[in-house]
Parts: C-alpha cells; structure tokens; sequence
C-alpha cells in the first residue's frame, strides 16, 4: 500500500467530551455520514498541522456553533474499522459560549455518565467511554 493511501486510511479525530452539571453530551451521527446514526462524542478531524485541541475547537464551531474550556485531555484511542483506521484524540470540556446548534447531527442527548452505555456508539468511541468512566470513577 502507499504511503498516500495508508495515511488517507488512518483517521486522527479530536472529540469532546462535554460535561454540563453532571451530565455528558452525546451526538448521533446523521444518516448521511459514514457510520451512519451511530452516537459519538463531537468533534471531527484534526487537519495537517493542527493540534488535536485546536481541530477540537475549530470542529466543535462548525459543528455544533459552540466554543469550549478544555479541562482535561484523556489518552488517545485507535480503533480499525474493515476500511480505515481511527484514533481519537478526546478531551474533557465545558461549553463556554454559543448556542448548540446541529449542523450535522441527527440529534444530542445529555446523560448521567453511567447511562452513556445504553446508546448505539460508534466501536471507535466505546474504549473513550470506558477510560472516562475509569477517570471519573477514580475521583474522590
């Protein structure tokens, strides 16, 4: 394989996960988007040169039309999907300003973390879910 194809194969992808009085956002993938109506934590692509926290940002605005305070970034998670590979780069936020509004998500929930597990997620976001909870679960 080339190295062009390998790199366009393996996917780097900031997320967020958005904490808000107790609760965490969840984003379900539109019926357009590869994977299509899986739940996600937010975010998209980091772009050549960028860092994962400033493709968080970018993506978040575009997405979703709200910034963020970074509070904490977790361990990177790669997952291989039959096609491409995913490693997701997640951070723990807060909203800091703007409306949520979707511009390409079917839909948001926001739930207690214990009830995070009892949506349809994409396979890349299940080991970031287990390692937050782990996080959380491990403060005293």
């Amino acid at each position: 394989m080339a190295r062009d194809q390998a790199d366009r194969s393996h996917l780097h992808v900031a997320c967020a996960i958005i904490e808000n009085q107790g609760l965490v956002l969840a984003a379900q993938r539109s019926a357009a988007m590869s994977l299509p109506l899986k739940w996600e934590f937010p975010g998209g692509k980091i772009r050549s040169g960028e860092s994962p926290e400033a493709g968080l940002r970018r993506e978040l605005k575009e997405e979703l039309e709200i910034a963020v305070r970074v509070r904490e970034a977790l361990s990177p998670a790669t997952h291989r999907y039959p096609t491409f590979t995913v490693t997701l780069h997640p951070f723990r936020c807060a909203v800091e300003a703007g409306i949520l509004t979707l511009h390409e998500h079917a839909a948001v929930q926001w739930l207690q973390p214990e009830k995070l597990l009892t949506l349809d997620w994409a396979a890349a976001d299940l080991p970031v879910i287990a390692a937050y909870l782990a996080r959380i679960a491990a403060r005293p």
